[in-house]
C-alpha cells in the first residue's frame, strides 16, 4: 500500500486582484521530509505557505494533508483543524502570558494535561527552567525556541515555517536552525520551510522548490539545483557569476580559458557563459592572463576582481591572497563552475 505525502499541494492557483501569485503549483513533501520554498521577494513562497495554512483560502486547485483534502473541492477546513504548526518571523508570543502559557495557547483537553504537554515541549527546545518566564524576559534564540514548542505541542503532522530564523543574530542562526533541524527529524514532522536565503535552504532542506513568478522553476536536493541549475536565473541565485557573452559554434562557445561546451544550443545562437568565483583558480603558467583591479579580505577567503582583455570582467574567490591592483596574475578554470545558457535578450 502506498502511503500518501503528508502534505501535497495539487495544482494551486491563487490571485491577489489582477496578479497571479501561485501559479498551477504542485509539491509533494513526505513524511520527515524538510522542503524549501525559495526564492525573491514576491515569488509567490509565503502565499503558498499560507494556502497550506488556511490562512488564505484556496482559489483553484487541492491541498492533501496524509491523504485527507483539507481545501479545495467545495472544502476548506479551518488552521485548527489542519494538524500543522506554523512559525513565523516574529515568533508572535502573547507578552501577557508566561513560557508555559504560550505554549499551551491552543491545546485542547483538561487543564493539568495541556501544562504537562507544555512542560515536555519546552523540555525538547531545553527550556523547562524558563516556564514561569515572559517572553520579555528572553533572548531572540530562547523566544525562538518557545515559538518551536508552541508548535510541536499538539504533535503536528506537518510544519510550516516562513523566515523563522531571520530575525536571529547572525551567529545564532547557524546553531538554532540546526538544534530545531534535530527536533523536527527527531519527531518525523513533514516540513515546509520558506526562506529567500540560499544558504539557509541548503542546510536545511532535502529538497529545494526554486520559485519565480508563481512557479517553481526547479525542484531537487540542493547539490543537484546548485550544481545544475535550470536556467542563468537559478544560477545566480545560488551564487553570484560573472558573465561573458558569446556565439554557439558548432555545440561549443570560445571563451578566454579555450572551447567550452554548448551542447543543448542551437548553432549561431546568442549565450553567455556564466564563471563562478569558486571556478577560477591561479596558475603558475598557461592560463588565462588578467589584471587585478581589487583585493578584499573575506574572512578565511580573499574575492579577488580581476580584468581580462577586452574589458572583461571576473572575480575570484580563494584562501587569502595578497594582490595588488595593477598585478598580472594567470588563471585557470574548473568546468563544473561554468555554465553555459542562452543570453538574456537572444
Amino acid at each position: 500500500m502506498t502511503v500518501p505525502p503528508r502534505l501535497a499541494l495539487e495544482r494551486l492557483s491563487h490571485r491577489f486582484g489582477e496578479r497571479l501569485a501561485v501559479d498551477a503549483l504542485d509539491l509533494d513533501i513526505a513524511e520527515g521530509e524538510v522542503v524549501c520554498l525559495l526564492g525573491p521577494s514576491g515569488c509567490g513562497k509565503t502565499t503558498t505557505l499560507r494556502l497550506a495554512a488556511g490562512l488564505e483560502r484556496v482559489q483553484e486547485g487541492r491541498i492533501r494533508i496524509a491523504g485527507q483534502v483539507v481545501a479545495g473541492a467545495g472544502r476548506a477546513l479551518p488552521p485548527e483543524r489542519r494538524h500543522v504548526g506554523l512559525m513565523f518571523q516574529d515568533y508572535a508570543l502573547f507578552p501577557h502570558l508566561s513560557v508555559i502559557e504560550n505554549v499551551a495557547f491552543g491545546l485542547s483537553g483538561r487543564s493539568d494535561g495541556r501544562l504537562d504537554r507544555a512542560r515536555a515541549a519546552l523540555a525538547k527546545v531545553g527550556l523547562a527552567g524558563r516556564a514561569d518566564a515572559f517572553p520579555h524576559m528572553l533572548s531572540g534564540g530562547e523566544q525562538q525556541r518557545v515559538a518551536l514548542a508552541r508548535a510541536l505541542a499538539p504533535g503536528p503532522q506537518v510544519m510550516l515555517m516562513d523566515e523563522p530564523f531571520s530575525g536571529l543574530d547572525i551567529r545564532l542562526r547557524d546553531q538554532v536552525r540546526d538544534d530545531t533541524l534535530a527536533l523536527l527529524e527527531a519527531a518525523g514532522t513533514a516540513v515546509l520551510l520558506v526562506t529567500h536565503d540560499p544558504e539557509e535552504a541548503m542546510r536545511m532542506a532535502n529538497r529545494i522548490a526554486l520559485m519565480r513568478a508563481g512557479r517553481i522553476v526547479q525542484l531537487g536536493p540542493p547539490a543537484a539545483l546548485y550544481d545544475h541549475p535550470v536556467d542563468a536565473g537559478a544560477a545566480r541565485f545560488f551564487a553570484e557569476a560573472s558573465a561573458i557573452p558569446a556565439t554557439v559554434r558548432g555545440g561549443r562557445v570560445d571563451s578566454p580559458f579555450g572551447p567550452l561546451a554548448a551542447p543543448t544550443l542551437a548553432d549561431g545562437a546568442a549565450a553567455e557563459i556564466l564563471i563562478r568565483p569558486h571556478a577560477l583558480r591561479l596558475v603558475d603558467r598557461g592560463g588565462a592572463e588578467a589584471r587585478v583591479t581589487r583585493c578584499r579580505r573575506l574572512g578565511p577567503d580573499s574575492l579577488i576582481d580581476l580584468e581580462l582583455g577586452g574589458g572583461l570582467a571576473l572575480s575570484l574567490r580563494a584562501p587569502v591572497l595578497a594582490l595588488e591592483p595593477g598585478e598580472m596574475v594567470s588563471l585557470g578554470l574548473d568546468p563544473a563552475q561554468v555554465f553555459v545558457f542562452p543570453a538574456v535578450n537572444g
